[in-house]
């Protein structure tokens, strides 16, 4: 089969297209046939090798995560799924067993959705069937935008009528985001650029802020003296974190889901709560994702679309250019 392929630690520049055995499924695993996977900055996140302390690849190494396919061959014991059946989800690398404990439970581990087949555990409600409404190409981009954003959405214990302001609102997560706080009936104020302003407008967004004009937290007190009832940082490292919190109203919350966390003592005030939020999959979880898809409550996000041949081009303009929404490569048959 053909798969992106890295044999070292790097940038995508690591990357090329191989062909590689198709691997097999042991028991409670499923192959699936890959249709469609989404690129995440995670992925390159592992393979930069910033992480290789905790969590050490093995190469050769086959990145992506969401994925939508076809179950193509199931292992022993599996009855959750079987051949033929349309399924998406998410999975990260075998060798990255531990942070798989925080996607899920049972852990969701796949040999890389970049690939024309990869296996994933069949019993994490990290998979799910897609229903036959529901593009291969918009399931694939679901995964950890949506999850991410659902998470943020139970963690913030939000009420109706709240002013939020999303940073990094134009992204992957934010276009999971947006919409879900602004169906929890959320006032939200989204940082993005002019050209992305009726992007993030038409996810949701009430109001607007272009980031590079002027001083986001100067311009959020501007408009709201008091601040805002919580940020929800989807773009800043945690370093930068600390003056955003000026914009928050005492007693509001900072929720992150950026990388790296921000370290919750180095926060002065103590009337704001500062959590980081990671993507969870519960049971139902990715069902319930796939139903507001196909309501339009979560619109397809994809701004551009690359063939396998091309994924290291997609990575690399994952990395260097101003993203709106999601990177998707689709897989050849």
């Amino acid at each position: 089969m053909r798969a992106v392929v890295a044999r070292e630690y790097g940038s995508p520049s690591v990357l090329s297209v191989e062909d590689v055995p198709v691997p097999r499924p042991g028991a409670g695993q499923v192959l699936i046939r890959v249709s469609a996977a989404a690129l995440n900055p995670a992925d390159l996140r592992s393979l930069s090798g910033v992480m290789r302390e905790s969590v050490a690849l093995t190469f050769p190494h086959v990145p992506g995560s969401d994925f939508a396919g076809e179950v193509a061959e199931v292992g022993a014991g599996v009855t959750r799924f079987a051949v033929g059946d349309e399924v998406f989800g998410v999975g990260v690398p075998r060798a990255t067993e531990a942070m798989a404990a925080l996607l899920s439970t049972p852990p969701s581990l796949t040999t890389g959705a970049m690939a024309e087949y990869a296996v994933f555990e069949a019993v994490t409600p990290a998979l799910a069937h897609r229903p036959s409404g529901l593009a291969p190409e918009h399931a694939a981009t679901l995964p950890i935008p949506g999850l991410t954003a659902l998470a943020l959405v139970r963690k913030g214990r939000f009420s109706p009528g709240e002013r939020v302001l999303v940073i990094g609102a134009a992204g992957g997560v934010g276009g999971a985001a947006v919409p879900l706080l602004t169906a929890a009936r959320l006032h939200v104020i989204a940082t993005a650029l002019p050209d992305d302003e009726d992007y993030v407008r038409g996810l949701g967004a009430a109001e607007v802020i272009d980031y590079r004009a002027v001083d986001v937290v100067a311009e959020t007190l501007q408009r709201y003296p008091r601040g805002v009832d919580a940020v929800v940082n989807l773009a800043l490292p945690g370093s930068a974190l600390a003056g955003v919190c000026e914009a928050i109203k005492p007693g509001g919350r900072l929720l992150n889901a950026a990388f790296p966390s921000p370290d919750p003592a180095a926060f002065e005030r103590a009337d704001v709560t500062v959590e980081t939020v990671f993507s969870h999959a519960g049971p139902g979880d990715l069902d319930r994702l796939a139903a507001q898809a196909m309501t339009g409550a979560l619109p397809s996000t994809i701004s551009r679309v690359f063939s396998l041949e091309q994924a290291s081009r997609a990575y690399t303009e994952l990395v260097e250019a101003h993203v709106r929404g999601k990177l998707l490569v689709t897989v050849g048959r």
